[in-house]
């Protein structure tokens, strides 16, 4: 049986390769532990590189998820949004828990991930994201390595059209998340405007089990704003909290109503060159925040 110690050192790697792949919290922990149990399986000796064989054992299960998950998806009520991972701000430079702090995990690059076949997906991720060499992707999806190259070349390509300028710095990104969360909860339309991109982009994820959350995006710095005051309209600040939390590894918001029994994530992607919110994603489905404690995050 192959050393459990091994398998232990290279976890974390693991676990970001699978959510990356996946866009899903829970399909990434099962996928580790799948790879936890093949390891197991393995006589000792028989991996001469464990991280490569670990790697490419954690990549084909995702890679297998992904068919599936894509028929789900297009069933799917709504905007559907990445399960986002959620903990306190970290202190400046420390490591993150879960999750490397890198354009790759953040949600709107995630989402745009979507867009991609699950081949694209796995070899761009693999090789522009965690430097997987061709061969060894090759053995994941099953292609020859220069198959696998085009296709990282062609993901590559996708993500460079349709993924949003490079966002700010943190402390930027977090002085935009107070202003945006100083402005709802002061009713301040003007401040909201001014934080707000003109065509800032509003996407709630609720699977259809949330009343009243929007199925499709609003679009607009007035109308995103509007809405976002009448949202605030039944926030009780006795029974309810909207607090600042790391969302992906940026500065996001947590919304909780334990008496309600709802909850909700905002992600929010930054112009990169003033600073301005272009996007709000929100994820509200029961289902894609079970994960979280929502009583110690």
């Amino acid at each position: 049986m192959a050393e459990l110690t091994e398998f232990e050192t290279h976890r974390r790697r693991l676990w970001a390769v699978a959510y990356r792949i996946t866009g899903s919290v829970a399909d990434a922990d099962d996928a580790v532990q799948e790879t936890w149990l093949r390891w197991q399986a393995l006589p000792e000796g028989e991996a001469t590189d464990p991280r490569a064989y670990l790697t490419t054992v954690v990549s084909r299960i995702c890679y297998d998820q992904l068919g599936s998950a894509r028929s789900r998806r297009e069933t799917y009520v709504g905007p559907w949004l990445p399960e986002p991972v959620v903990a306190r701000s970290p202190a400046p430079g420390s490591p993150e828990d879960r999750v490397t702090l890198d354009e790759s995990v953040g949600m709107a690059m995630l989402t745009v991930l979507e867009r991609l076949t699950p081949a694209e997906r796995t070899a761009f991720i693999l090789h522009d994201v965690f430097a997987v060499p061709f061969p060894e992707i090759a053995e994941v999806v099953g292609r020859t390595p220069d198959s696998v190259r085009q296709l990282a070349s062609r993901g590559r390509r996708r993500v460079r059209e349709q993924a949003p300028r490079r966002s700010v710095d943190r402390g930027e990104h977090r002085r935009a998340v107070d202003a945006f969360l100083a402005a709802v909860m002061g009713g301040d339309l003007d401040g909201l405007l001014e934080i707000l991109d003109p065509e800032v982009v509003y996407r709630a994820d609720s699977g259809g089990k949330v009343k009243g959350a929007a199925r499709l995006p609003v679009v607009g710095g007035e109308k995103v704003a509007r809405f976002a005051l009448r949202l605030m309209r039944g926030f009780d600040p006795r029974t309810m909290s909207l607090t600042v939390r790391d969302v992906n590894g940026a500065p996001g918001l947590l919304f909780r109503d334990p008496a309600g029994g709802l909850a909700g994530v905002f992600a929010f992607t930054l112009d990169g060159d003033d600073g301005r919110i272009v996007g709000i994603d929100v994820v509200l489905n029961p289902d894609k925040l079970r994960h979280l404690d929502l009583d110690t995050v």
